[in-house]
């Protein structure tokens, strides 16, 4: 079975274009980007001059280790609030855009094939509903032949900013989850078993029959599991597919939130995922080593300009050119110990 592994991946930054000195950067957090950074990586890795080792811990991990200074850049799906960012001397940027998606692995269900609505999602990953032949799933998919067989519930077991759109979408679905579970990196699952990272969830769901977990998409196609159809807020069931997650970010107002957090889920739209997310980059406004702190937002400025076809290709949405223009202007910020911005 393939999954992505917790690895770090060097990749280089051109000192010809970006006049960036020579400098190994260090970045961690969420496993929801991998795939893209992975894919920008080597993609970049032709131009390399400059070593930027990115490792896929969590959101969690992440957060965390940014504010101790441990790396040159976190990364998080869940985006930090206002006075935390402030708190902690931290600025915030989205990169990319994704979605999370349900995956199954139930005999005979193919990609795609089955329906689910947020309440049905919200009740089976509650311990309500425990066979795949209840009448809520069945009343769904009457074109499904359904096992009369336990469900398994696969959750992530690490603070994960992928588990916080996951539950920040099943608060909004359903009041019964907003009153008993809730929302954030980490919640007291009612039921089920966690998986460490997207990689792991994707692990257990490829290897248990009847389960069921929530991945990035393209956590979903590399490891060939069967994701499933949502309904929307609109009513409608929607597959997921970049234009469905593009969809639903098409009208974020990305400046009514603190470090351009904006939350995606739930968005209103006959084509939207429901599921829908941006990650971001934290990064501290004060660079005790402005070298590291030019050689991040470079790559960045890379990613941004040359790395949307490969973004698109793995099923993200690469972020308009309005908001990556509003991002660097952002970076005007960021400044060494001399008080210099490290970026012009």
């Amino acid at each position: 079975m393939r999954v992505f592994k917790q690895i770090s991946v060097g990749f280089a930054l051109s000192a010809a274009v970006f006049a960036v000195q020579a400098a190994d950067v260090t970045g961690a957090g969420a496993s929801f980007p991998y795939p893209v950074y992975a894919k920008w990586a080597s993609e970049y890795k032709a131009a390399t001059n400059n070593a930027v080792n990115y490792q896929s811990i969590g959101s969690g991990g992440g957060q965390q280790q940014i504010i101790a200074k441990t790396v040159d850049f976190g990364a998080s799906d869940d985006p930090m609030k206002g006075e935390d960012l402030e708190k902690n001397g931290l600025l915030q940027f989205p990169a990319v855009i994704g979605g999370t998606v349900p995956v199954v692995n139930i005999s005979g269900v193919a990609p795609g094939q089955l329906k689910l609505s947020g309440e049905v999602l919200a009740d089976i990953f509650q311990g309500k509903i425990k066979k795949w032949d209840d009448a809520k799933i069945k009343a769904l998919n009457a074109d499904v032949k359904l096992p009369s067989a336990d469900i398994i519930v696969v959750y992530r077991s690490d603070g994960s900013g992928t588990t916080f759109g996951w539950t920040n979408y099943l608060s909004k679905v359903s009041a019964s989850w907003k009153a008993d579970i809730g929302e954030g990196k980490s919640v007291k699952w009612p039921t089920g078993q966690g998986g460490k990272g997207n990689e792991g969830v994707a692990a257990y769901v490829g290897q248990l029959k009847n389960s069921i977990g929530y991945v990035e998409y393209a956590y979903a196609k590399q490891n060939k599991l069967a994701w499933t159809q949502l309904q929307n807020k609109d009513g409608k069931f929607v597959q997921p597919e970049q234009k469905a997650f593009a969809a639903a970010a098409a009208n974020a107002d990305w400046k009514s939130a603190p470090g351009m957090g904006v939350v995606l889920t739930n968005e209103p739209g006959a084509t939207s995922w429901p599921v829908t997310s941006a990650t971001f980059i934290l990064i501290h406004k004060v660079q005790d080593k402005p070298a590291q702190g030019k050689a991040v937002l470079a790559f960045f400025d890379w990613a941004f300009k040359g790395g949307q076809k490969s973004a698109e290709a793995l099923d993200y949405v690469p972020l308009p050119d309005a908001v990556t223009s509003e991002i660097r202007a952002s970076w005007k910020d960021i400044k060494g110990a001399d008080g210099k911005a490290v970026w012009q």
